[in-house]
């Protein structure tokens, strides 16, 4: 009898242990998610009230629409952009913290400068850009001074350029964590292996460090994409107006009360970022990154 009622027992415990994430996770999560999932099919009267009438018309307008195309292109290009440049910064400061700083303390005190942008608030953060990247800033003064250009680079701030290179400033950090504590597993000893068995700087990155640190890629991928793609502040603010994304065209939707419209496009972005999810969890182990 007692042994008939211990799987009951284990499954009881198991849910015990989960039960305050089960709280917390309803309300604030899952509820949420069916409420706008709800008011993505209904209409509006157009003064911010919803009828309850089931209607595709919401996704037939966003599906139809140049301009939505438009602006998921954009945040493609700004979310592959921030991608490709913090995933080869972020690489290759895990890969000098492991590899080339001897000392271990010396590497965590390194590692952890790497988190000092954090220190102060996002909005203080692209502030700082401006006397850098501006007209009058530091950076044309620098190249007009050297004589590299003759005139102001207005590219620099207020476009495409100035959004990228904040997010990058903002997201690098997510690349080089995951990626750090991949690498930091990897066992020395195949290093110098492969070292006597006279395999160049090139093989031993491309066999052995890139491979064992997929996980940490993929890891770091997910948080970058998720960010970036569910972003409209930086893009509004570094843009200077000049470009929009995809969440901005919904919060702009939701200062005008079109509420079902809203929904419906957070809806669709909600499924592309899962199916993205979902394709990079296919290709590696992100269980054995995370429980490692």
């Amino acid at each position: 009898m007692q042994t008939a009622f211990r799987p009951l027992r284990a499954n009881l415990a198991g849910w015990f242990f989960v039960s305050p994430l089960v709280v917390v996770l309803v309300p604030f999560f899952v509820a949420p998610i069916l409420v706008v999932l709800a008011a993505s099919f209904f209409s509006t009267d157009g003064f911010g009230g919803l009828t309850p009438t089931f209607t595709l018309a919401n996704y037939a307008e966003i599906l139809h629409s140049a301009l939505t195309l438009n602006l998921y292109l954009a945040t493609v290009k700004f979310t592959v952009l921030t991608w490709v440049f913090t995933l080869a910064i972020g690489f290759l400061v895990a890969y000098f913290l492991v590899f080339h700083v001897r000392s271990q303390l010396l590497a965590i005190g390194l590692f952890l400068v790497c988190t000092v942008p954090f220190w102060t608030s996002n909005i203080i953060r692209m502030i700082s850009w401006i006397p850098l990247l501006g007209k009058e800033g530091l950076i044309n003064d620098a190249l007009l001074a050297t004589g590299v250009i003759h005139q102001p680079l207005e590219v620099l701030l207020f476009s495409d350029l100035a959004v990228v290179i904040a997010y990058v400033h903002q997201l690098t950090i997510f690349m080089i964590v995951p990626i750090f504590n991949s690498m930091a597993r990897i066992d020395k000893k195949l290093i110098e292996a492969a070292v006597d068995a006279a395999a160049s700087r090139f093989d031993i990155m491309r066999l052995i460090v890139l491979p064992m640190s997929k996980n940490g890629i993929a890891l770091g991928t997910i948080f970058v994409v998720s960010i970036v793609m569910g972003d409209f502040f930086v893009v509004k603010v570094m843009s200077g107006g000049g470009s929009a994304s995809v969440v901005g065209a919904f919060y702009e939707d939701v200062g005008v009360l079109q509420y079902p419209t809203a929904a419906a496009s957070a809806v669709l972005l909600t499924l592309i970022l899962i199916a993205i999810v979902s394709l990079i969890l296919r290709t590696v182990d992100i269980r054995r990154e995370i429980t490692q």
